[in-house]
């Protein structure tokens, strides 16, 4: 069986191994983390699923008054050391802006550990930011630059899709992204269409660019001729992954009509012999329609 949980309303998703509690939508549980059990509310209510998934780590039951006066007195220490840092930030004069602050109430005040996110265009100087921070929250100051992609996910965000951005809700690792994916799914190379939240090129290009790369591969190329299943003699000029259709324009009335790719297509061995036999056309670049034309590397990647 397996639930899912959430330690903040709204966040990221966290699966657990109920175990042999049976907590419902709504309860705090709690979460075994590397600085004790954590209260975390349940999303999901434990149930069955059909894969067999290990490594899991188990819940440990419901939350008792304690765990949640002490989830709240850590709640409260996050705020005041966000709006401490804020200052401090301000009276130094640095290029810093805070993303996130993070401290687990350990009941020892020589460990107690108050982390601090923050971004900044370069690299900056905190020594003696640190020294007040430290003196001011009475606690040891662990100050983490975040680059742009993390700094989308720890604060959140609402992407092009209009649903919350996928770092922050289940995308776990950021993989490379390149302009080439965009190339190849015909959007236009412009960089407030197929950036994200953070600035960089959208993580969905990512995995949705596996079902473009096996589209085409079944398909005849741009410029090319071929037959639709009414004996439309035409060109190839577009495309539509997600219908999985080809626009093919007519001939002899210059029409472009969107015909099912199974009606144009057979298979990329016939298809290319063929082209070799003379029995097809060979694409003429000057037929070809909706390329977009710029001046970014192919192989340029962003991480």
């Amino acid at each position: 069986m397996v639930m899912a949980v959430a330690f903040n309303r709204y966040g990221r998703l966290y699966y657990l191994d109920p175990g042999g509690h049976s907590p419902r939508v709504g309860d705090k549980v709690l979460v075994p983390t590397d600085d004790g059990p954590e209260v975390a509310e349940c999303i999901w209510a434990p149930e069955w699923v059909t894969e067999d998934i290990e490594g899991l780590p188990t819940c440990q039951g419901l939350a008792t008054e304690e765990h949640l006066e002490r989830d709240e007195r850590n709640r409260k220490r996050r705020a005041e050391a966000r709006v401490v840092a804020k200052r401090l930030i301000r009276q130094h004069e640095l290029p810093m802006k805070v993303v996130g602050v993070d401290f687990v109430d350990t009941r020892e005040d020589v460990d107690q550990l108050v982390t601090i996110y923050f971004s900044a265009p370069q690299r900056v100087d905190f020594r003696d930011l640190v020294r007040d921070l430290a003196r001011t929250l009475r606690a040891r100051i662990d100050l983490r630059q975040l680059g742009p992609r993390d700094e989308a996910r720890v604060q959140g965000s609402v992407g092009p899709c209009g649903r919350e951005t996928c770092c922050s809700t289940f995308l776990k690792d950021f993989e490379p992204v390149s302009i080439r994916m965009a190339k190849e799914q015909d959007l236009p190379m412009n960089p407030l269409k197929i950036s994200g939240a953070c600035g960089r090129l959208m993580c969905c290009l990512k995995y949705e660019h596996p079902l473009y790369q096996d589209f085409k591969v079944n398909v005849p190329s741009l410029g090319c001729g071929v037959e639709t299943e009414d004996g439309v003699e035409g060109t190839v000029v577009g495309y539509n992954v997600p219908k999985e259709t080809v626009y093919v324009r007519d001939r002899e009335t210059g029409r472009k009509t969107p015909c099912p790719k199974a009606s144009v297509c057979g298979s990329r061995q016939a298809y290319e012999g063929a082209v070799a036999a003379g029995m097809r056309p060979t694409p003429d670049k000057e037929e070809v329609s909706g390329q977009h034309a710029d001046d970014i590397p192919e192989d340029e990647e962003q991480s």
